[in-house]
Formats: C-alpha cells, structure tokens, sequence
C-alpha cells in the first residue's frame, strides 16, 4: 500500500503544472540561436548535417534556463564546451564496446558526481553523457570528430552571441532574490502582527547571499542597488522578532502592543516598497502615513525598555531602506561601501579558478552513504546497461533508452520517479503530435527545420511550468530533426516511444536496488542542525559577554552554519516524507515536534542577536558561563540523537540557576531569551525521548496511522496523511 500510494503521488507531481512567471523572450532569443544553427547547416551543407549541428544549440540553450547566478552567456560557452569534449571523446572511443562503455561508465560516473556543485552543473553534465551517447551512431574518425566537436561548440558560441548581442534582463536573477528576501521580512513583519512568535523561514535570505556573491568583473557591472539592501533585510530580521514577542518586547496586550502592531506594519509597507525598487529599478514611493507612524515621539512613546529600543532600532534601520526606496538605486545617492576592495562583494571564483572549489566540494561526497555519489554510481550502471540492452534490440537510435535515463535521474527518489513519469507522458505527446504534423505536411526539410525551431521555442517557454510539458515539444523537436535528416517517422516514433519507457523504467529499478534513503538519516540531519543551533546561540552569548568584532564576526558565521543545517534538514524530511520505507529513528509525528523545538531555539537566538549591546560593554561572566553550558550541552545532544539516547541538559540548568542566583543583573532580556532557549530544549528532549520498548510502539503506531489515513481517503472521509 505505501509504494502504491506513493507511486500515485509521483504520478501527480509529475504531471502538474507548476505556477511561475513565463519569459517568452529568453526563449524567443534562445530559440533563434537553435534557428541560425540549423538554417545555416541547411544553406551550407546538408539537412543531416543540420540534424547534428542542432544538438549544440539547443543542448547549450536549454543549459542557460537553469537556476545559476553566473551569467547566462558564460553558462552557454560552458555548456557548449562540455558537450564538444563528450564528442569528441565519444568519437575517439566508438566501435568498440570494450574502449566504449568503460569510457561511458566514468564519464556518467564524473556527471553524476558533478550534482555535488549543485543542480545546474549535475544537468550540465548530465547532457554531455547524452552527447556522448548521440555521437557514437555517426561515422568514426578523427577528422570528423573535430568537425563535429567544433560545431556543437558553435552552438553554444552562437547562444552565448546572442545574449551579448540582445541582453533580456540583465542581473534579473540576482534582482529578483534580492526582492524576494526583502518581501520575506516584510511578510514576516506582517505575520508578527496576529502571531507574535511566528517562525521565520530563511531560505529567501540564503538565496539571496548565494545571489550576492560575485566574481570581481561582475562586481565591477553589478547594478548600485543590489549592493545593500540585502543586509538591511538581516539586520531587520531580528529587530521586529524582538519587538513583537511578548516575552522580551512589547507588552501582550494594550496600548503598547497596539503600538508594536502599527510599526510592524510600517516595517512591512517600507519593505514592499524596497522590494519593489530592486525588481523593477525604479523608485517606489512610500505613503506619508506610514513615515508618520515611524516617527519615535520622545515624550509621549507608549513602548518602554527593551521594547522602546528594538522600535528605536527598527525605525533607524527602515530610514535606510526608505533612502533605497526613494532613489530607486540611482548611482550617485548610493553610499559606497568601506573598506578594501575585496571586502565590498562576497567572492565568487572565476572559471577558471573553479578547479580547487570543485575538489574541494566533490571530495567529501566519495563515500559510500552519500546520496550524491550512490547518484554517480546509478548513473554510470544504468548507462552502460541502458546501451548494451539497446544495441541488442531491433531498434535504430538505441541510444534513446539510455539518454531517456541519464536525463531523468536525480539523487533523490521522488525527483526521479517523477520525472520518469513525465517524460514518458510527454514523449507520448510529443511524438504524436509532431508524427500527426508529419503525415499532413509530407516529408520537407525545411518545413521540418522550421517546426523543429518552433518546438524548441515552445519547449523553452515551458521549461519551467514541469518537465512533462517541456518535454513534450522536445519529443517534438527530436522527432523533426530526424524528419528532416531522412527518417521516417514510421520508423522514429514507435522506436523513441519504446526506449524511452525501457530508460525510464532502468532509472526507477535502480534506485529500487540501490537506493539512498534519506528517512534513516533524519536523526543525523537533526542532530546537524541542533550542533549548529547551540554554536549560533553560544556566538550570541559572547557577543552580549563580550561584544567585540571578533565574536560579531564568529555570530555571523555561526548563524549561517545554523541556516545551512536547517536548509539541509528540511530538504532532507520532505525527501523522507515522500519515500515508500517505514520510518527509522524518527516518527513523522516527532520530527514535527522536534523540528517546531529547535524553530524555538533558534528564533530565542535571534531575538537575543537584536539586544547584542555595544563595543564599549562592560563584560558579563553569566552570560559567557551560559556559552559554554549551551555549546557543550547541544554538542553533546547531538551524539545522543544519532545514537538514539535521552539528551540531557545538566550544564545549562547550572548555569541558569547560577545566573539567578547573581547579584545586579542587567541583562533581563537575555536571561529571559535564555530561558525560552531552555524551554526549546526541554520540548526537543519530549520530542525524542523515548525507552526501546516506546520506539517499537511507536513506529507500529505511525504505520499505523497511516494505514488508517489512507483508507480514509480512499473513502472519501478524511484526508491521506503524508508520513515517511
């Protein structure tokens, strides 16, 4: 009952039209580099030789559509650069299966490996593995290798002129994560209102870091306002965490929550505002009310202490975003940054010094238990297999089954699976649409060519609406390529169809046999993230003991770690929520309630971040105590929850009562967030404490239900629950 219900929620995902903003002229202008490939080939040579010659353009186009914050012409000239060495490594190697296939194995072994860098190079290399495959069906020489090499990489030269020659948006990308985390904190400021504690979720502000870091040459072009709005939003983030909570803020109820309320909404319009002028580069104008309201009235202020200071704060740090707003970026009222030069932008390597970050990055991935490298090694067998069950059919084109594989596997099941699905679906489509065009309009090469070119374009206006539907026009646009090299469809489409299911059903059996299951690694993951939760909330505490530059800077850091650990949890728990194995470690039910307990640690972190006091501070030996006790004891929880032991909080209980304990506190908003931190901790011990006899019960229970939620909606009566 789980694989079945689990294959009927791959088959819905697979098929569903996502909701994102189309752009129809980067696919117009991609296209049209596929069009001056194919129509020159026409003019100059042959129609098979256009056939081939596309295979670039488009391969190298359809690379530029990936989520990357390099410029796109730089991703065209990579793209293109990579499917010309498969090439030509593919021609040197063809003829033989015993030089062939130990070639193909690493280079799908090196693809998969690529996914370590991230998605867009994985898909990148992904179809150079299908260059590879393509090419072995033409004749071999070294001559024509060259040629052939040198006119996929034309391709991609051509793609990359094009968007020299004609640029759409330029920094849209870049413009767009950077109003994306503005937006966040204005619509966080706006949950704050009706829900004082509410989480905050900082993956707009983690996209938005990863958009802001540049190579010196990008920094020298980079548009004025994408330079500081992105830490205003970091340092706001905190500030209205602190005012609205009811605990270390404004009061719960009267007229200073009322007062709470309106500055998180001026907080929230300013925001929009900012946003607004980052996406679109114009200024946006802020209503005369909501500056009204950030006026702070020195003698009739309704907020008081720690409350009063974190409006103070907010109001000073939205008068800056209010200078961003109003000038739209304009170059000549944008502050310059201080310091070195190198210190202005986050540094992002060239091209050409990318070799040490991707050993440094690939390294720690070539074991065993990683799920990127289990990818490599399914990728590099499902390949091989693929072609050597090809080669053995009746079938011209074989090597349709293997790319119909490499092209669909990702590291993870769901993903997988999915896309099977969908390129199934859509090559059913696909092929039966362009063979219905094909019988009407009769065999022509340049009306071939021309469908061909409006495939490719509508496969690129739909690249982002889901795979199935995009994968239709390529159907499409492959089957008029091979229309107007000379073969008929009677033959091209019943093979394409057939291998294509025999690809897709190869890449979902072999992570059937060699799966990388992410629900067994939940209790690591967790364990990852709450290590990192108790050095972020430890770096805070030193800063209030001792507020230096040094511990700043080590707040920072530990901050960031503690996002990228939250990113990899979560993205790990939907992955297990998603897999057909029963849970291992931890229940659904209790990765919920332990997720929900370290939201609470971390926003009690954050909250304290805000009342970090000023260099010239006297020291607080409490506090440092509390930094020891909180690093020691969440270093040593986090053994405990991987090896499925009771986390115990001793040191932090002695420190807490030592502090309470103290004479002539002058830290109650610390104290305080420390004692929500304690109480975060105390409901993440609840969420996985359980004896062996409570674990058994436990996952008995959790199967359990789900059987009963499944029956359920089978019946119309409730609706599924989603376990893992």
């Amino acid at each position: 009952m789980r694989w079945l219900r689990t294959f009927g929620e791959v088959v819905r995902s697979g098929l569903t039209i996502e909701e994102t903003r189309l752009e129809p002229l980067l696919a117009l202008r991609t296209a049209a580099g596929v069009a001056i490939v194919i129509g020159s080939a026409l003019w100059l040579v042959s129609p098979a030789y256009a056939a081939s010659a596309a295979l670039g353009a488009f391969s190298a186009g359809g690379a530029t559509f990936q989520r990357t914050w390099r410029p796109r012409k730089v991703i065209a000239l990579g793209a293109g650069a990579g499917l010309a060495l498969s090439t030509f490594v593919g021609y040197l190697a063809a003829g033989r299966l015993v030089t062939f296939l130990p070639l193909l194995a690493v280079w799908a072994f090196a693809a998969g490996m690529a996914w370590a860098l991230g998605s867009t190079a994985g898909i990148v290399a992904a179809t150079t593995v299908g260059s590879m495959l393509v090419t072995i069906t033409l004749p071999t020489s070294v001559g024509r290798a060259l040629e052939h090499a040198g006119v996929i990489a034309l391709g991609g030269v051509t793609q990359a002129v094009l968007i020299l020659l004609f640029p759409i948006r330029r920094w849209g990308a870049h413009r767009d994560a950077l109003a994306d985390a503005l937006a966040a904190v204005a619509d966080y400021a706006r949950r704050l209102r009706h829900d004082p504690t509410a989480p905050f979720e900082p993956e707009p502000l983690m996209t938005a870091r990863d958009a802001a870091a540049v190579t010196p040459s990008q920094a020298r072009t980079r548009p004025p306002v994408l330079h500081g709005p992105r830490g205003l939003a970091e340092r706001i983030l905190p500030v209205v965490a602190a005012l609205a909570d009811p605990d270390v803020g404004a009061p719960a109820e009267g007229p200073g929550r009322d007062r709470a309320r309106e500055l998180l909404d001026a907080a929230a319009v300013v925001l929009d505002a900012a946003a607004r002028t980052v996406r679109r580069g114009t200024p946006a104008e802020v209503p005369a009310a909501t500056a009204e309201v950030l006026h702070i009235d020195e003698e009739h202020e309704v907020l008081e202490g720690p409350a009063r200071q974190a409006a103070e704060r907010l109001v000073e740090l939205l008068c800056e975003v209010l200078e961003i707003a109003g000038c739209g970026g304009a170059r000549d009222k944008t502050p310059t940054p201080h310091g070195p030069a190198s210190a202005r932008f986050l540094v992002r390597p060239t091209m050409l010094r990318l070799l040490p970050v991707v050993v440094r990055e690939v390294r720690p991935e070539l074991r065993r238990d990683s799920p990127v490298f289990r990818h490599a090694v399914r990728l590099a067998a499902v390949a091989t297999l693929g072609y050597l069950i090809a080669s053995r059919l009746p079938l011209n084109h074989g090597y349709w089954a293997p790319i119909a594989s490499v092209m669909v596997m990702r590291p993870d099941f769901h993903r997988t699976y999915a896309r099977a699905v969908a390129r199934l679906a859509g090559t059913l489509a696909g092929v039966a649409l362009a063979t219905g065009m094909a019988r009407a309009l009769g065999p022509d090469a340049h009306v071939f060519g021309a469908l061909a070119v409006v495939s490719a374009a509508l496969s690129y206006t739909l690249i982002r609406t889901g795979y199935a539907y995009s994968q239709c026009f390529t159907a499409a646009y492959v089957v008029f390529l091979l229309g107007m090299g000379g073969q008929a469809w009677e033959q091209t489409v019943p093979e394409r169809v057939v291998l294509t299911l025999i690809g897709g059903a190869l890449a979902m059996l072999a992570y059937v046999v060699f799966p990388a299951w992410e629900t067994p690694r939940l209790p690591g993951r967790l364990a990852d993230w709450l290590a990192a939760n108790g050095r972020y909330a430890a770096a805070v505490l030193r800063s209030h003991a001792e507020p230096t530059r040094e511990h700043r800077a080590d707040m920072r850091r530990a901050l960031l770690a503690s996002r990228e650990a939250r990113a990899a949890w979560q993205e790990a728990y939907e992955q297990a929520r998603q897999e057909p194995v029963r849970p291992r470690g931890l229940t659904s039910r209790e990765a919920e309630e332990a997720e929900e307990a370290l939201k609470g640690f971390d926003r009690a972190a954050m909250v304290m971040e805000s009342h970090v006091p000023r260099a010239d501070s006297r020291f607080g030996p409490e506090a440092e105590r509390l930094a020891e006790a909180v690093e020691a004891d969440t270093a040593q929880a986090a053994v405990d929850v991987r090896e499925h032991r009771n986390p115990d909080w001793g040191r932090v209980e002695d420190a807490l009562h030592a502090w309470e304990g103290a004479a002539g506190d002058r830290s109650p908003v610390l104290r305080r967030g420390a004692q929500l931190q304690k109480r975060a901790l105390e409901d993440l011990t609840a969420a996985v404490s359980r004896t062996p006899l409570e674990r058994d019960i436990g996952s008995a229970r959790e199967e359990q239900r789900m059987r009963a939620a499944v029956a359920a909606e089978d019946d119309g009566s409730g609706p599924g629950h989603r376990g893992g």
